[in-house]
């Protein structure tokens, strides 16, 4: 038996979006929808669930997706079971979408020095994929970062390295350069452009992360570099909230002390 709804992959979906009417509806939660969503989508959850019921005409495009193409078909269902007829879900969801846009709008890697696609193979990575997962959907720029090698960190970012991609727990190249400790690799990253104030799986930022840990020298580079310290986590705790260490602290207390007193004057 046929499903009465129609799946879409994230190129589909793209096109299926730009035609009058569509109602785009994000099923994750408030949280993640403000962080970003796609542009026109309007939050879904079970109590807005009954006005979209008696807001909408049965023909009306509808358009769902969630975090990963799962809670979505069930809303899908839900619109079918009511008689919507022209009704549609991201495959893959919300990850699915930022992959496709981040492979829409960048270059393709160019050519892999020779000396990098050796040190690609020794560490378990295809020699010809700058942008290769492989467990914990570690790539070549997470693994150099861990290791605080910026030498090579620097050398993946050249070769095209794609600065956006997140591991099996939601943190980017950033997050491993603060297990480094190393200011050189995170100065690498951020100069390249690395999300500072990633939020992974928990809600976490590499600040938390660093403060948390005790990580003196990576939370002195992340503040350098603008990381916002007034973040929360899912558990709803600041950097400040899981500091480790007095130097953290201190550091921590001094530009959360001076935010507050702008936003006072402001």
């Amino acid at each position: 038996m046929s499903q009465p709804f129609r799946r879409l992959t994230a190129d589909a979906a793209a096109e299926f979006i730009k035609q009058d009417g569509v109602r785009i509806l994000d099923c994750r939660d408030a949280r993640a929808y403000d962080a970003s969503h796609i542009d026109g989508a309007e939050r879904l959850d079970d109590r807005s669930f009954g006005g979209y019921l008696s807001q909408l005409k049965r023909d009306t495009p509808v358009f769902i997706y969630c975090y990963h193409g799962n809670a979505s078909q069930t809303y899908a269902g839900m619109f079918a079971d009511f008689r919507f007829t022209n009704v549609h879900d991201l495959v893959g969801g919300y990850e699915a979408w930022e992959q496709y846009e981040r492979a829409s709008r960048k270059p393709a890697p160019g050519p892999i020095p020779a000396d990098l696609a050796d040190w690609l193979e020794a560490q378990g990575f295809p020699r010809d994929d700058i942008n290769a997962l492989i467990e914990n959907k570690t790539t070549p720029l997470m693994r150099a970062a861990r290791l605080g090698d910026a030498a090579m960190t620097a050398a993946i970012v050249a070769a095209g390295a794609d600065l956006e991609l997140r591991n099996a727990d939601g943190n980017n190249a950033l997050w491993l350069a603060c297990f480094a400790n190393d200011p050189a690799t995170i100065d690498v990253l951020v100069g390249a452009g690395v999300d500072v104030d990633n939020q992974n799986d928990n809600g976490a930022t590499c600040l938390m992360y660093a403060a948390s840990a005790g990580k003196t020298a990576a939370v002195v580079q992340l503040l350098k570099a603008g990381a916002d310290v007034l973040l929360k986590s899912a558990d709803d705790y600041t950097a400040l909230d899981m500091v480790a260490n007095e130097e953290c602290l201190y550091l921590l207390r001094a530009v959360e002390k001076s935010l507050k007193a702008q936003q006072k004057a402001a």
